[in-house]
């Protein structure tokens, strides 16, 4: 590392020292940790920092590290108008929160959002007023092929999420202009997704090889620095190894074993699949589905049914094993009957119902719900014998509680005893949960308790189909009618005694003893109960809270629209206690990173996890993939061989060479002196939307230049007389069915000699404009190849074109423009609905009576002309004879035809009315 004082890097904005960085990042360190930008960085993420900042590289985090913050300081060191940085990859509530947590620290000169909503005319002005700026992918490559944006003035490009730079994505795009066109700006990526680098040969070197760097920063939790900034401020944690129910661990055996068989079976019906993350253990793991459909996805169309009903199985069971550790007794029976209902109902091939396993599972999931006494079972084999039709066995409601709700419990009252024989201001409490649905059960369970929670599940979802229950559901109804008007006339009695007050602090102790939801699950609530809402003064409102006293906060892991979520309520209530009801490797480190940051706070987690469980194999499988990850990568780097050249800094590197010789490889040159002078550069004119798409990257990438403009008529065009609309199978069977589709190639067949229609698919995911049954002798309008063949009837000098993928695309591309003259913006550009048509064209017919011309039986592209030139109007082909049309058609077929359409006369047989 330099010294401090050192000359670290030349932007071409400012000269920064490390001196310089390092006290303006922590600058602030002293004031209120509030936020997590306030507190300053740990000694770890202090070197993370100085080692980017002093070098380009790609850093790479374990989850839940801290890279936000790391990020956060970069973004504060070059907010300020004498540097100009460009942050990619981060999504608008990521941004939100980046700006929120910069305003919050006093930064003036916040980072700035460059949308289309920004004028063309006035982003320039944006950019060269400096600071950070979010620009979507799509305008800033659009910018940059147009020199709208300083990209000599760029101090740098910050890389979020760096694992997903792939050669053909935009964002490598961005970098190869800004690479060719500036040869001093920095570029640092930053990533926490060390697992994504374990697919595919030499997937970090790839990466690296598209941000243009050549340093790798790894930071694993086991790294030393990290290990003894966190050990020294380590939280108190409480493990609570929660055992199963007996019936709880034969369902999860049962489902273990119907899983092994289902996989055993995948293997057999297809050999190839012998690979080694094909395990039951892996199968627990959340990218199980993805590998599964990486070994298939190329075989799909080949894969018999019971291959892809295997497959549909283990979707479903590892959705039970979620179940059964996630929610109620009640929720996983009736997803149970519900699976069992829809194989009678539809008849699917799910062998696996029929399993001895299988039954178990059933009976014992049953047993947690209900039971029927045998006495009952014995009087309702006695009464079918005299009367079937009214015997009907009572059931004895069970309702087996979570075994975590007991911990739960037990946690909230020895907290509650803690807090009431402390002399402080009672600790807060956050309870972190996996998603929505248990967030709000664990939120009614505190309020209403687990016996009327479970009540109340049971006869709107499993008692619902039994008729014994159907008397019971009045009187559940008036006892929660009642329950629910004795709790609003508490709630106004309290809200009148209170004085009002906006803290919430204050506000919690004055509403002492009321339940408060918040959340948008109120639809679980029991019917007629009223629920009173109350803000919080919190910036999230993404969590379900009680307030009594202590605060209780209940907040999802994931699935919140805001990423940031979960940590704004860990820095803005500050609990003392936090209760992890389910395990998240990420949350567990962030938790660790904010009880280093604040020293001398306390801080007690209560970690609830089932012993010898799926779910503690599954979070136990989760730390031994990224550990193994970071061993992969050490490797790696270790054995890289890494070309000095690779940052570009210099017009060495072969990757910013850009391959003239299929675009040019034809054009005619001059010699002069002894001397060849080349044509100027091929170009191709893109429509602003096709910016979406890797293929402008590609085509750039050959040597093609790429000049963007808006087009109303095709998305391509190539030559003066080429023009291209790009459709994936997807669009191209919805344009088909809507119409649309006709529109475009009519317009690119009336203004341009040679529209082209180019399908591209991907070459690893066969497809099927119908099936197999749905062939048919005649053109149905429903059918997708009817409509494909009538729509190349209807016009005849369209060319389809189908590619397996961009990368061919762009070959296609260079080879049609193969020694042609080049495309004028301007005049692509001026094409339009309301535009004339072909300039040859337009002086000889109109366009409504040459389309419909084109539309009569014998006429084609080869005799249309012809006839044309022979009758200035269809008044006129009309009164020609069949002799006449045969000599001027060169054919007797196509003028019978011509001429028996435009004379034969259709008789349509009268309708028979009333009085004849």
């Amino acid at each position: 590392m330099a010294a401090e004082g050192a000359l670290l890097y030349v932007t071409p904005y400012v000269t920064v020292t490390c001196a310089e960085v390092f006290s303006k990042h922590h600058r602030g360190a002293l004031c209120c940790v509030r936020t997590p930008m306030a507190a300053p960085l740990l000694d770890y993420e202090t070197e993370m920092f100085l080692g980017l900042f002093e070098a380009d590289g790609l850093l790479v985090v374990a989850e839940g590290l801290g890279i936000d913050r790391v990020l956060l300081h970069f973004l504060r060191v070059y907010c300020g108008p004498d540097s100009l940085v460009l942050l990619l990859n981060t999504s608008p509530a990521e941004q939100e929160y980046l700006t929120e947590q910069l305003r919050v620290e006093g930064v003036t000169h916040l980072p700035r959002t460059v949308t289309s909503d920004t004028l063309s005319t006035d982003r320039y002005s944006v950019y060269t007023e400096g600071g950070v700026l979010f620009v979507t992918s799509r305008i800033l490559v659009v910018d940059l092929l147009t020199d709208r944006i300083p990209a000599h003035l760029v101090s740098g490009i910050l890389v979020y999420r760096a694992h997903k730079i792939i050669e053909s994505c935009q964002e490598a795009f961005i970098l190869r202009l800004f690479r060719q066109k500036n040869k001093t700006g920095f570029i640092k990526a930053f990533t926490d997704k060390a697992t994504a680098f374990t697919s595919g040969f030499c997937q970090v070197e790839r990466v690296m090889r598209n941000l243009y760097v050549k340093k790798l920063f790894l930071w694993p939790r086991f790294q030393a620095s990290v290990n003894s900034t966190l050990d020294r401020h380590k939280p108190e944690v409480v493990e609570l190894h929660v055992s199963l129910t007996p019936a709880m661990r034969a369902i999860q055996s049962s489902i273990m074993d119907i899983m092994d068989a289902c996989l055993k079976e995948l293997k057999r019906y297809n050999p190839t699949m012998e690979a080694e993350d094909l395990n039951l253990e892996n199968s627990l793991g959340n990218a199980f589905d993805k590998t599964i459909r990486h070994y298939l996805d190329p075989l799909w169309h080949q894969l018999g049914a019971k291959t892809k009903g295997l497959v549909q199985d283990l979707k479903v069971l590892r959705v039970l094993l979620l179940y059964l550790t996630q929610y109620d007794c009640v929720t996983f029976l009736n997803l149970l009957e519900s699976l069992h209902s829809s194989h009678k109902s539809f008849g699917s091939n799910s062998g696996w119902l029929f399993l001895d396993s299988s039954t178990s599972m059933f009976v014992n999931a049953r047993s947690r719900v209900y039971r029927i006494p045998e006495s009952k079972k014995k009087a309702k084999l006695g009464m079918e014998a005299e009367k079937p039709s009214t015997a009907v066995a009572k059931r004895e409601l069970v309702l087996e509680k979570s075994p975590k709700w007991g911990a739960l419990t037990e946690v909230m009252q020895e907290i509650e005893k803690e807090n009431q024989s402390s002399n402080q201001e009672p600790g807060r409490v956050l309870i972190c949960a996996s998603d929505d649905r248990t967030c709000s059960q664990l939120q009614q369970y505190i309020r209403q308790g687990s016996e009327r929670l479970l009540h109340h599940l049971y006869t709107r979802t499993v008692g619902r189909r039994d008729p014994t229950t159907a008397a019971t559901l009045e009187i559940q109804r008036h006892v929660n009618a009642t329950a629910s008007s004795k709790l609003k006339k508490t709630t106004k009695k309290a809200k009148e005694a209170a004085p009002k007050c906006t803290q919430s602090s204050l506000t919690l102790t004055q509403m002492f003893g009321q339940s408060v939801v918040m959340g948008s699950s109120e639809d679980e609530l029991t019917e007629g109960e009223e629920v009173e809402q109350m803000e919080l003064g919190l910036s999230s409102d993404a969590y379900y809270g009680v307030l009594q006293e202590p605060l209780i906060l209940i907040h999802p892991l994931k699935g919140c629209t805001d990423p940031h979520s979960l940590t704004r309520v860990l820095w803005e209530v500050e609990p003392k206690y936090v209760v992890l009801y389910d395990a998240e490797m990420s949350f567990v480190r962030q938790l660790e990173v904010y009880k280093a940051c604040r020293l001398g706070k306390p801080l007690r987690v209560y970690f609830l996890i089932y012993g010898g469980s799926t779910e503690e194999q599954k979070y136990l499988t989760a730390l031994s993939k990224e550990k193994k990850a970071f061993e992969h990568l050490i490797r790696e780097k270790a054995t890289m061989v890494i070309p000095e050249e690779r940052e570009g800094r210099a017009d060495t590197n072969l990757d910013l060479a850009r391959n003239l010789e299929p675009a040019n490889a034809t054009t005619n040159t001059r010699k002069a002196g002894g001397q060849e002078q080349p044509k100027e550069p091929s170009r191709v004119i893109v429509d602003m939307r096709e910016f979406r798409s890797e293929l402008p990257s590609l085509l750039h990438r050959r040597g093609l230049d790429i000049e963007p403009v808006t087009l109303e008529v095709g998305d391509y065009i190539l030559t003066p007389d080429v023009c291209v609309e790009r459709k994936s199978v997807s669009d191209l069977i919805g344009s088909l069915q809507s119409g649309r589709l006709y529109t475009q190639c009519l317009s690119m067949t009336r203004y341009y000699k040679k529209p082209v229609l180019l399908i591209e698919f991907d070459p690893a995911k066969p497809f099927s404009l119908m099936s197999r049954s749905d062939f048919r002798n005649e053109i149905s309008s429903n059918d997708v190849s009817s409509k494909l063949t009538l729509l190349t009837l209807h016009f005849p000098r369209l060319r389809i074109l189908w590619c397996p993928s961009p990368h061919a695309t762009a070959e296609l591309f260079a080879e049609l423009k193969h020694g042609r003259l080049e495309p004028d913006a301007t005049a692509a550009q001026a094409v339009t609905a309301e535009s004339e048509m072909l300039t040859e064209s337009a002086d000889l017919y109109n366009p409504g009576p040459y389309d419909f011309l084109l539309k009569m039986p014998g006429v084609n592209a080869k005799n249309c002309r012809t006839i044309i030139r022979n009758a200035d109007s269809l008044v006129d082909l009309a009164k020609l004879s069949q002799e006449k049309l045969t000599k001027i058609m060169g054919g007797h077929t196509n003028a019978k035809q011509l001429y028996e359409f435009i004379h034969n006369v259709t008789e349509v047989p009268p309708k028979k009315g009333k009085y004849t």
